[in-house]
């Protein structure tokens, strides 16, 4: 029975390969048919090492890039050749292809960088640490209570941009001997300033529920997934009405670890597909596409897992509740809003009409959402937290451009400003 194991394992791994050196030729062939890059053209990089099945981390920052870009071009540095494919199909950023150190290097040598930005934490972001003379800067991928969003990992950018106070206070709270106020921009979310894509279905009477679970997790402090314990039921109980719309939008990664947790995904499929089947005018949407937007604004009321969802809504100030996980070690910060949020269990899942038609009417509820939106994001005016976001990106041009004079036989930038405090005491 082991040498049958071992002889699947190492197919599997050998057709992994092969997948990969055909992404790898693919994605060569692609560029070499295009342009070349500018020399000493760009001047903030996007460092991402994952694959296409983490592309939802980049997708949302496209648009806030594109127009970052207008006063400082940008590229994304590519490292997985599935990932590059999905960059250069999609509206993605000027896209470099290093999938080695030495064309990482190359690429470099050639460009202007200042400024490299990080979506995620990849181990392999430790290969670009190396370079300095450059800001290294954590932008992340949503903002959330969740474990990830407090990791020791802050410590290895020179800053991070990071949504607002309730960040600012999570991270005081938990990182040892961090320089919040330093190392910090509050930026707010850019991304709400650029909600895209176009409703699937037309508008009418129906109540539209948004139901946004997250992936099942890999480890049991982040078992935040609910479509095998809320899911199956509270879809199926909507569907019957004949008075809601689901929009179902599951995490990209549901089903890659739990089978079940896969299989239950795969059920409500083919129960929204069966309900549009006996009702034409349902118009339920399973939505796996690219687009990040238009369900957020459109849905009444939306129904989210422990995850950047709760965040992603809470920017658009709607009614929402959050599925309380079942696994009593997956790990909840009630320290913020998931200390006054409107908790799902699994046992009233059955009965989401009541708690749907519950949260769309409540007020009060309404009124403490719009306080959380404040404490998260700081002031969600169209416009706003682009323009942060752009302020952020110049602040640290100019300390750049400090250091860079530093290194031509100026004096230390922070001694600049303690010489000017001196000469005024003076």
């Amino acid at each position: 029975m082991g040498a049958v194991r071992d002889a699947k394992k190492a197919y599997r791994l050998l057709k992994k390969a092969l997948r990969s050196r055909s992404a790898v030729q693919r994605v060569r062939r692609r560029l070499g048919d295009g342009e070349q890059h500018p020399l000493e053209h760009y001047k903030i990089a996007v460092y991402f090492a994952d694959g296409a099945v983490n592309m939802y981390q980049m997708r949302q920052w496209y648009r806030p890039l594109a127009e970052l870009a207008k006063k400082w071009p940008v590229v994304v540095l590519s490292r997985s050749a599935t990932g590059a494919e999905k960059l250069l199909d999609e509206d993605a950023p000027p896209v470099a292809f290093v999938p080695t150190v030495r064309d990482l290097e190359q690429f470099i040598a050639t460009q202007d960088i200042r400024i490299v930005l990080y979506v995620n934490q990849n181990t392999r972001n430790f290969q670009m640490f190396r370079y300095g003379r450059r800001w290294h800067v954590f932008i992340n991928h949503g903002e959330s209570d969740k474990m990830y969003m407090t990791t020791n990992q802050y410590k290895a950018y020179d800053y991070s941009f990071i949504a607002g106070q309730a960040a600012r206070d999570r991270l005081t709270r938990t990182l040892w001997d961090f320089d919040v106020n330093r190392r910090t921009f509050e930026i707010g979310r850019p991304q709400a300033d650029h909600y895209s894509g176009a409703l699937p279905y037309t508008p009418d009477e129906r109540t539209v529920v948004l139901y946004a679970p997250t992936w099942e997790g890999d480890r049991p402090s982040a078992y935040y997934g609910s479509i095998a314990t809320h899911g199956e039921a509270l879809v199926n109980a909507l569907l019957a009405t004949g008075r809601h719309r689901v929009i179902y939008r599951p995490h990209p990664r549901s089903g890659v670890v739990d089978h079940e947790y896969g299989a239950a995904h795969r059920r409500i499929i083919a129960a929204i597909s069966a309900a549009n089947s006996a009702d034409a005018g349902a118009q339920h949407v399973y939505d796996d596409g690219p687009e990040l937007g238009w369900q957020l604004a459109a849905a009444d009321v939306a129904v989210v897992d422990i995850s950047a969802m709760v965040y992603d809504r809470l920017a658009v100030g709607k009614p929402l509740m959050i599925t309380r996980p079942v696994d009593d070690r997956a790990s909840v910060d009630t320290n913020g809003y998931l200390s006054d949020c409107e908790w799902l269990t699994a046992e009233s899942a059955h009965d989401i009409v009541a708690e749907v038609e519950r949260v769309h009417a409540d007020e009060a509820a309404i009124a403490r959402l719009r306080m959380w939106v404040q404490h998260y994001f700081g002031d969600t005016t169209p416009g706003v937290a682009t323009a942060k976001f752009h302020a952020a990106v110049e602040q640290l041009m100019q300390k750049w451009d400090a250091w860079q004079a530093h290194e031509m036989g100026a004096v230390r930038p922070d001694e600049d400003d303690d010489d000017e405090e001196a000469d005024e005491d003076d």
